[in-house]
């Protein structure tokens, strides 16, 4: 009975000592995953916005309209849209426009602020008007 009570002792030190370890590799691990579904979130967003811009009929309102309706819809928050150049109408067939999406990842986390903490994910696509 003595050799289990130490044995049991042992066991008990092991997981206070492992199981802070254990703990922080997968929240870390969650969150690096979350992170990778932000960036993969706002890729599809700015290459979406610029197939939108890219068209002949594009408005900047069309573009935005576009982004942050995907956004919304992968649950980004605090995602920006930005348009180079300004003004995506007047933009000549055959140059180029640029979409930028960005978000915090602050903002976008689902653990406390300890991994990604001040950070931003930006995503651009670059296309040729049609």
């Amino acid at each position: 009975m003595n050799r289990t009570r130490k044995r049991s002792g042992a066991a008990i030190v092991e997981l206070a000592v492992c199981l802070p370890t254990i703990l922080l590799l997968v929240c870390a691990s969650i969150e690096c995953c979350s992170m990778m579904f932000l960036q993969q979130s706002l890729t599809v967003c700015s290459y979406e916005g610029t197939r939108q811009a890219i068209k002949f009929d594009a408005t900047n309102s069309k573009v935005t309209t576009a982004c942050n309706d995907l956004l919304t819809n992968r649950r980004v928050k605090y995602g920006t849209v930005t348009l180079v150049p300004a003004d995506v109408s007047s933009v000549p067939r055959g140059n180029t426009i640029t979409v930028q999406v960005t978000a915090p990842c602050a903002a976008n986390s689902w653990m406390p602020y300890w991994f990604f903490r001040n950070r931003n994910v930006v995503a651009k696509s670059t296309m040729v008007k049609e």
